[in-house]
């Protein structure tokens, strides 16, 4: 297949947004300087519709912005389904997870496992994040890069180096409060470049009229076979009950994510943040859903691609054959901004792990460097070695073995939020069952992973094991129990022993 050539146009959009989102970053910088609870909390002032509207930025990779659509293309709206769990997980959130976390004032979600189960449990916790999300970032660079350059003729390490090492500086500059408002600006962009998306696809179809009709006429909203149990892949059930633990995890033990409840100057407003985002994912469905309907629909009735083509890059193949230069640019722009709203999250979130669960907990006497130095040091390191490893896939056919990696550190991050669960729910869970919860978990996961079990099954099970092998442990280990007082949903009003 030929490759479209990117255009001057294109270019100058491009380097335009990337410039802008490194000032930014600057702008944040003397501000982010003055503690970790500046660099990491953004000291509690940032609005709710921001911080929601980050959360949900961070949760949309560019990974997202390109599969969800394809999804779609391929096959119908059934995964839209999966989204709806949110509507399940707020209210839950505001009741008994966001509480604990803003009570104990928490710079990590991981400093309440330590609490309610030892400082063993929250190193682990802490380390497997930090393992996964350095690995999250090489990819969510590496991806949308290949996707973008297998149709047309940019440099795919120049604009890695670009997109990645723009991300590294202006989340090394602003803290998180910078993070959170280029997430908004991106969220923006990344919403206005798929909403282009779908009227053009629209527009070129013939209007609304001529895409309902192809649409319906081929099964691409929902059909009898979402309902089949025999294929537990596109089962609704299956796709609802697991994308609800995996959302679970997104929300109670993933740090990117937790880490936004403590910039809201409030409770209450952590819980609008959390319904922002709640409403942004409606948006989100008739959006990206929406688009892979459209484009379908176009190339099914007008147009056509070429032999053997990859559908996981019908996106940027669109915008850059379909699409005027510079409006062109603007949406690579914006699938980009998608990629860096969660890039520069992760690399935050793994730089306040570093510095409070380990650098503060245990060597906080020795290492006499000052706290956000360190985190801006972890966020070069653990950034341009991320970038590293995109490079390197990019430049080989070693995509296997780094898979490899993310399934085997991806397996502990849903069994960690069974033992969130556990210590919330349970009061038998103990700093021995939940360590053997999360270990088993993770075994049953990758045997189910080994059995080739459907990947929306595999969350089901991983939460739900670690959750009752926790408690069931802890009941018949009384002596490992320690004071949970306050720890707990039914003690939550109480105040923690230290």
């Amino acid at each position: 297949m030929s490759k479209t050539g990117f255009g001057m146009w294109n270019w100058i959009v491009l380097i335009a947004y990337l410039l802008a989102m490194l000032g930014v970053g600057a702008y944040f910088t003397k501000r982010a300087s003055k503690s970790t609870d500046s660099f990491f909390k953004a000291e509690g002032k940032v609005p709710a519709w921001a911080a929601g509207f980050s959360i949900w930025a961070t949760t949309l990779s560019a990974i997202t912005f390109m599969s969800t659509p394809e999804q779609a293309f391929l096959t119908d709206w059934g995964y839209s389904i999966g989204t709806l769990t949110i509507y399940l997980i707020i209210p839950i959130l505001i009741k008994w997870y966001v509480p604990f976390f803003r009570k104990l004032q928490v710079t990590t979600a991981y400093e309440y496992l330590e609490k309610r189960f030892g400082p063993v449990m929250r190193s682990l916790g802490s380390l497997l994040f930090m393992l996964y999300h350095i690995g999250r970032v090489a990819i969510v660079i590496y991806l949308p890069i290949l996707a973008i350059t297998s149709v047309s003729n940019i440099n795919p390490i120049l604009i890695a180096v670009l997109v990645g090492a723009m991300c590294i500086i202006y989340a090394f500059l602003g803290g998180i409060e910078g993070v959170i408002w280029t997430d908004v600006i991106q969220g923006f962009l990344l919403l206005g470049g798929a909403l282009l998306i779908c009227i053009l696809a629209v527009v070129y179809t013939g209007g609304p009229g001529k895409i309902a009709q192809v649409a319906v006429d081929n099964s691409k909203f929902l059909s009898a076979k979402d309902w089949n149990p025999n294929n537990l892949a596109m089962f609704i059930p299956v796709i609802f009950a697991g994308q609800f633990f995996n959302s679970m995890y997104q929300y109670t033990a993933s740090q990117d994510v937790v880490q936004r409840y403590q910039t809201t100057p409030s409770i209450k407003a952590t819980a609008k943040s959390l319904w922002t985002n709640g409403w942004l994912a409606i948006v989100t469905i008739f959006v990206f859903f929406g688009m892979g309907t459209f484009l379908y629909c176009y190339y099914h009735t007008m147009g056509s691609l070429p032999k053997g083509f990859n559908t996981s890059a019908i996106v940027p193949y669109f915008v850059i054959t379909k699409i005027p230069a510079g409006l062109a640019g603007l949406i690579i722009a914006g699938i980009f901004a998608a990629a860096q709203s969660t890039i520069a999250s992760s690399l935050n979130a793994i730089s306040s792990c570093f510095v409070t669960d380990f650098k503060q907990r245990y060597f906080d006497k020795k290492w006499k460097m000052n706290d956000v130095t360190l985190a801006r040091i972890i966020i070069v390191i653990a950034g341009v070695f991320s970038l590293g490893i995109a490079i390197y896939l990019l430049m080989g056919n070693a995509s296997q073995t780094w898979n490899i990696f993310l399934s085997i550190t991806g397996l502990f991050g849903v069994p960690v939020a069974g033992i969130f669960a556990a210590g919330i729910f349970t009061k038998s869970a103990n700093r021995v069952s939940a360590v053997w919860g999360v270990l088993i978990s993770a075994a049953l996961t990758y045997w189910c992973q080994v059995m080739g079990v459907a990947t929306l099954v595999q969350p089901i099970v991983a939460f739900i094991s670690s959750f009752v092998i926790a408690w069931l442990i802890g009941l018949v280990t009384p002596k490992c129990a320690h004071d949970i007082t306050g720890l707990t949903a039914k003690t939550i009003n109480e105040k923690v022993k230290d």
